[in-house]
Parts: C-alpha cells; structure tokens; sequence
C-alpha cells in the first residue's frame, strides 16, 4: 500500500472517537517495530521524522525510501503516513515533501502571530499542491524534543486558533495546552475546558504533543474533545534503552549488535502496540 497523508486518517478518527498514534523513528530498529506493531494491530499509523532524526538517519529521502522498502517487505496493507516533525522552517518542509514525505508539521508558534499566518500559508499552499497534510501549532508545549527546546508551557489561545485555521487551510492542529516534550516532572495538568473550547470553534482534529505518561483517563478525555492524533516518542526510547541496558548488563562479553538491538526493538513494538489498544486505533484499518 502507498504511503498515504494524515489528512483522511485523522478526519475518520475524529468522527469515530479514537486517535492515531505518531511513533517517532530514530533508527532501522524503531522504524521496524512500529510498521510491524501498526500491521499486527490492523493500525493506522503516523511516521514521525524530527529534524535531528533526519540528519542522524541520513536524510529525509532515506528515510521515504527504508520504509517504503520495509512496507513491501513486511507485506504492510494498513495507512501509513511519513510526517516531519516540528518543522522549523518553509525551506524544511519543502524539502520534506519533495523527499516524499506525506505530511509536514510546520511549527511556526515561536513566531508573531502573524509570522506564524504567512509561514503556515505558504507550507500549505505547497503541500496541498502534492497531496501532503498540514499540522501547525500555536502556544508553546514544554520541554525538549530533539531540537526543540522550550522554557515552560504557554497555552493556545482559543480565538488565535480559530482564526489561524480559517486562514491558512491547515488539516490539523497542535494547541499547546499543559503538556510536555520528554517525561513529566509531576501529574500532567492538560486544560481540557480549553481544548473542548478550541475543538469547537475549529471543528478540526486536535493533535497532542508529549504523550508519554499522560494517564489513559487523560487520554480518552482529550479524545473525546477532539483530539485524534497523539505523539509519543519519549515512551518508546526508554523502553528500548532498558532493553539494551538490561542485555548487556546480562552479558559483558556481547557484542554484535543484533543480539541488543534486536531486544530493543521488541520493546519498541510492545510499547506501540499499547499506545495503539489505549488510543483506540487497533482493528481500525
């Protein structure tokens, strides 16, 4: 099956209550295990790519064609979208999209409102142009994600959001609204009266950045205000990390990379395929 936008798999996820996990790859191991967990679910899923993973794995098109090559090995049928993550800039989206990538997540928030506008706009304009997806963002999640890196959490304004979606043709949106890039110091506190706030006067998939360690309860609230995609990246470096840790520690004298790796990535999966049942997107392709 081609690589396909998010566009389609998020508006259905909306209207059916559920939403599509992003499961960021950061290497061969991460990229197998979520395109396996997506096919044994029967699973849409979302390919995320930062910027730093870009450059560490070999470029944008390398990446378009490893998983392009691993859905026709794997024999995968369910939609799978490549999306950038946190794209810093139009000249990085575009080249995104021209790599092949599928959809583009312009992340002009740190901007002027009206910077964020013009930014956003042009992405779209493009992107549309080649049947790619839109995610924008507005307000500021805290923490660190690869590149991003941000002091504190500053929310999105609920009339900003209406109007940035009407004027740029966007096809989802990230508000911040309380959650955090990496693992939370303390409870997670998600503005949930916001979020149904803006879920209502956009009429537009929600998307939830730092989904690692937000409580299921959390989760299916935030669904039901209209969120239907959620980013997890953190969740799954760590368990792949134990992993490894876990084998070596087991056995000073391994050494080929299989024999670490290869138990990593089936913690990733396991990982996923959890995130995928609690999400409600199992059995939904």
């Amino acid at each position: 099956m081609p690589l396909v936008s998010m566009k389609e798999m998020l508006n259905t996820a909306k209207d059916n209550g559920y939403a599509v996990g992003q499961f960021n790859l950061n290497n061969l191991e991460f990229t197998q295990a979520i395109l396996q967990a997506a096919q044994e679910e029967k699973s849409p899923v979302i390919l995320g790519v930062s910027e730093g993973a870009g450059r560490y794995m070999g470029g944008f098109k390398t990446i378009v064609k490893l998983v392009e090559a691993l859905m026709e090995e794997y024999n995968v049928t369910v939609p799978v979208a490549i999306h950038l993550d946190h794209g810093s800039s139009f000249e990085s989206c575009a080249k995104a999209i021209h790599a092949g990538f599928t959809s583009v997540m312009i992340d002009a928030s740190h901007g002027p409102f009206e910077e964020n506008i013009a930014v956003t706009s042009k992405v779209v304009e493009l992107a549309h142009i080649h049947g790619v997806s839109v995610e924008a963002e507005l307000g500021t999640v805290g923490g660190q994600e690869d590149d991003v890196i941000a002091d504190g959490v500053i929310y999105a304004d609920a009339q900003e959001c209406k109007e940035l979606v009407e004027r740029t043709g966007i096809d989802c949106l990230a508000p911040a609204l309380g959650s955090v890039h990496g693992p939370y110091k303390g409870e997670p506190n998600l503005g949930f009266k916001e979020m149904e706030e803006i879920s209502g006067l956009t009429n537009m998939p929600l998307v939830l950045h730092g989904g690692t360690g937000i409580p299921t309860k959390d989760i299916q609230k935030a669904i039901s205000f209209g969120t239907a995609k959620i980013n997890v990246n953190t969740e799954n470096q760590i368990s792949s990390a134990k992993a490894v840790r876990e084998v070596l520690a087991t056995d000073a004298e391994v050494y080929d990379p299989r024999k670490y790796l290869g138990p990593a990535r089936e913690a990733i999966k396991e990982t996923v395929i959890g995130k995928m049942r609690e999400f409600g997107s199992s059995n939904k392709a």
